[in-house]
């Protein structure tokens, strides 16, 4: 049924896109970087508009601690949560990173606990940082995900939809082009809301809740279309390893966002003018 020509032809982008020698820069690893320039630039605007102290150098070290967690986390995520029992088996494995496999919730979790010391040691307010690194996170998503596309990975399930793509290592099935949805919702689309969310007189820590729930919801929705990892599959009836990891992110992130709303309608919190 799905073994039809693509809709669609999937672009031939070679993965790496300069290479010296043995040493090759993937697209991948740039998407990465242009996140973290793209984030350090937009918290320092926002962080004049908002009339919050952050020097050039704070900054730079926020984008340092961030990219830690991102990295130590995500890798840490991909282990425990998505094939704990090979690294087990072969723990030498575990920092090869070049061999691929990174988690989002591992790497945000580990990025929430890098903004916290980051806070400490510099002695800055936790929540007016937190909304503003939170803000900037979806311009790497949207990055990482086109990364993943150009790389032909985490593609989406068989479909016959107009925009289909045959994927070089998916078989000769027309499936959903799931990275781009990914680029979209939790990119643009969530870049779109956390942004109409920062520029309103919310207390501390809206956008930061608004950012778990609205991601996990992003993700829930796009798991619907893309393929499970092989060696996963659907747990625990129709869900993957993606929406059961969203789901906490949806529920905490709902009530905390209600949590930090009632302080504003209490009367708890005042707007700077």
């Amino acid at each position: 049924m799905h073994s039809i020509p693509s809709a669609l032809p999937y672009p031939q982008i070679d993965p790496i896109f300069f290479q010296i020698g043995p040493l090759a820069f993937r697209w991948y690893g740039l998407m990465y970087v242009l996140g973290l320039v793209s984030a350090f630039f937009l918290i320092r605007a926002r962080a004049r508009t908002k009339g919050l102290e952050l020097s050039r150098e704070q900054a730079s070290d926020l984008i340092v601690f961030a990219a830690f967690g991102v990295f130590l986390g995500g890798r840490l995520g991909y282990v425990l949560f998505y094939n704990l029992p090979y690294y087990l088996a072969h723990p030498e494995k575990i920092i090869a990173v070049w061999e691929g496999g990174m988690s989002f919730h591992g790497g945000f979790i580990g990025t929430c606990v890098a903004v916290w010391l980051f806070c400490r040691r510099r002695r800055l307010p936790l929540w007016p940082i937190a909304d503003l690194a939170a803000s900037a996170v979806p311009i790497g998503l949207g990055l990482g995900r086109l990364g993943n596309f150009i790389n032909g990975e985490l593609y989406g399930r068989p479909t016959n939809v107009p925009w289909c793509m045959v994927f070089p290592t998916g078989g000769p099935v027309c499936r959903h082009p799931s990275q781009l949805y990914e680029a979209l919702m939790e990119g643009v689309v969530l870049f779109g809301i956390l942004t109409m969310v920062l520029r309103r007189p919310f207390p501390p820590g809206t956008v930061f809740w608004s950012f778990i729930a609205g991601y996990g919801c992003m993700r829930f929705i796009v798991e619907l279309f893309r393929e499970p990892d092989r060696h996963l599959g659907f747990i625990l009836g129709p869900f993957t390893m993606g929406q059961l990891l969203s789901i906490p992110m949806i529920l905490l992130g709902g009530l905390m966002l209600v949590r930090t709303l009632r302080t504003q309608r209490t009367g708890r919190f005042t707007a700077k003018p």
